[in-house]
Formats: structure tokens, sequence, C-alpha cells
């Protein structure tokens, strides 16, 4: 197969994202390497974080080469004020959204075979006017997606979630059973079109504490999962739940489960977290274009100190190749 190009996001300028994106072109990689962001503040960063590394504006090429250690190309894109490393700019809201289209566009032109995202702050987004809950959501309305699935994936554990940055007096009603339907149709397809897995074991977790307890602690398993659960049982799917999040992450389960579905954010983001902090990526299912994350904050207080760990955005290069 030719070289693919993977586009790779800066972030929050005032964040880490440069810094990681930096310390990750300083590796070998079987495929060439975009970065979107600001060129000149990408070379201040280097500078700052005493990284010794070339960049060049991006040419594209109808024969991409892999990605050589020390050189980066960059598709360069103005940031709208200056950057202070660790302070936000209400004004680069706008870029930070810009570097995201750009790498959309370029996925969805055929120019990218997939895009990377370094982490955003999503406050200073939303200070600046734009409503903006996250890349999951920003990159469906972009792509014309009407549902997508949010999955956190370290190298034993993958945890997708049934909705995703929502206030949790809000997830109740968002569990519906056309949405639940959907979001394991997708979940499914993914893992074998993307994973290889044949018949992916699916295990769902209750939405309330002990799973609804027989009804006593809520009536959404009763009245949405586990009537969903069942009919895909009929068509041969492979699914365990709803079971009690609490007790779900077992060895045995495990052992046995390809994916677990969550039902909302923080229900199951903390295991997976907890299990692998910082090698962990974020991989969102059901567009029309492959976009892979890190599971981490911007770490503004890290930004430009050169101690930030670039872990998890390589393995989301890697889990992209």
């Amino acid at each position: 197969m030719p070289t693919p190009t993977i586009a790779i996001t800066t972030g929050e300028p005032a964040g880490i994202g440069p810094d990681i994106t930096l310390m990750a072109a300083m590796r070998e990689w079987n495929a060439q390497l975009v970065a979107i962001g600001d060129i000149d503040m990408l070379r201040e960063r280097a500078r700052l974080i005493d990284l010794p590394i070339n960049l060049t504006p991006y040419q594209p090429s109808a024969n991409p080469r892999p990605h050589t250690p020390g050189h980066l190309s960059v598709l360069h894109t103005s940031t709208s004020a200056t950057v202070i490393p660790g302070t936000l700019n209400l004004a680069n809201a706008h870029y930070v959204l810009k570097t995201l289209d750009i790498a959309i566009e370029g996925c969805q032109m055929g120019r990218f075979q997939a895009m990377v995202t370094a982490p955003v702050q999503k406050s200073i987004i939303n200070d600046a006017g734009i409503p903006f809950s996250g890349h999951t959501e920003y990159l469906a309305e972009k792509t014309g997606t009407e549902h997508v699935v949010m999955m956190l994936a370290t190298d034993k554990l993958r945890v997708a979630l049934a909705t995703t940055h929502l206030p949790l007096k809000d997830v109740p009603a968002a569990i519906t059973t056309e949405s639940l339907e959907r979001t394991l149709h997708i979940l499914r397809a993914d893992l074998h079109q993307k994973f290889g897995i044949t018949s992916p074991s699916i295990a769902v977790l209750g939405l309330n504490p002990h799973a609804g307890e027989g009804g006593h602690l809520g009536l959404e398993e009763i009245e949405v999962i586990t009537p969903m659960l069942e009919k895909l049982r009929g068509q041969d799917w492979h699914l365990a739940g709803p079971l009690p999040a609490d007790t779900a992450f077992n060895p045995d389960m495990l052992a046995h489960t390809d994916v677990f579905l969550a039902m909302y954010h923080d229900q199951g983001l903390p295991v997976l977290k907890y299990a692998g902090f910082g090698e962990a990526v974020n991989i969102t299912l059901g567009l029309p274009l492959l976009r892979v994350s890190v599971d981490h904050g911007t770490a503004l207080d890290l930004a430009a100190k050169g101690t930030a760990s670039p872990h998890s955005l390589e393995r989301a290069i890697s889990h992209a190749l």
C-alpha cells in the first residue's frame, strides 16, 4: 500500500499540543506526518523546549514518504494573537477550530488518510461565544454525521459511551431505544471493519446503581436497555448486560469482552483512565473519516517546559496507522 498521510491538529496553542506534536516527530513513522498549525508558533515552541527539529511548509505529493525523525511538514494557518504558553487567549479560539476544519476537509478530499487530534480547551472556545462540547460532536456536525460513538482504548481495554459530554441530569432522557440501537450498530460495525473482530463481544452497563435493582433503583434497564439487548441477541449478537457498573470490570469479563458500553462519560472512563492513563487513545466511530485522539487535556501548566509526555499522541498515531 502507498504511504499514508496523517494530519495532526496541534490543539490549544497555549497547551501541550504543540509540544507533544513536535516530540512525536522525533521518531520514525511509516506515514507522512503533517502538523496543522502556526509554523512560527511551532518553531518558537521547539526553541523553548530545546528540540532540534526542522519545520518546513507542507507540500502535497502524489508519492508521500515515511516520516523522517527531526523533520516535520506543517500546513500553516496563523494564530490570531501571540501565544503565551500556559495562558489562554480568547482570540485564538477560532484558530483552534480552523485547524480542525482543515484536517476534516483534507480527509474528505483524500489528501489525508486520517486525522490525529491534540487536546483543545473547550472552555475557551465556549467563552469566545462558540458553542462547543468537544471534538466528537464537532466532527459529527462538520461531516454531517447524525450519530457517532466515542470510544477510548488501551492495549487491553476498550470503553465506548452511549452518551458523551452531557450534564448528568440530561443523561437518562438521552438513552432512548433508537439511540442505543444506533450506538450498538456503529460499535459492532466499526469493531469489525476497523479492528478485524468478526463477531465482537459487547458488555453493556446499566444506567442505575446495581443496574436498577430490578426496578427499585430506576426503570431504564427494564424499559429501554434490556429489551434492546434481547432484540439484538435474537440476531446472534454477543451481548452481556445490562451489568452493574461497579462489578462489570472484573477479570472474567475483561477476558471475554471486546468492548464495554457505558451509559455516560464518567461511568466508564475513570476505569479506563486508571488502567492506562497517558497510554489510551480516543477514537470516534461512525464518521466517514478516521479520527484518533489523545486521552488527556491541554495541561497548561506543562506547556513549553519540555516535561509533557507524548505517549498518548504516539499511541494515537499508531492506532491510526
